[in-house]
């Protein structure tokens, strides 16, 4: 899922934890998350029966063309 705010775009994973997986496993995952795979936490809600509801959010990075589209290498 893409989000259009302002110039930047950001990418969405949103995923729910139940209340069995302990806080130092959750920290753990999100941890990974953000050093792995470039992912910052946007949201964390922890509900009364312990689940929880974990919003991940990451930049879109738009590769722009350099070159010329009538750009020919020498040969």
């Amino acid at each position: 899922m893409c989000h259009h705010g302002g110039r930047m775009e950001f990418e969405f994973q949103r995923f729910s934890l139940p209340r069995t997986v302990s806080r130092s496993a959750v920290r753990r995952l999100l941890v990974d998350h953000a050093e792995y795979g470039g992912w910052e936490l946007a949201r964390l809600r922890l509900y009364p029966d312990g689940t929880r509801k974990v919003e991940l959010r990451r930049k879109i990075l738009r590769v722009r063309p350099t070159l010329h589209a009538d750009f020919r290498p020498r040969v």
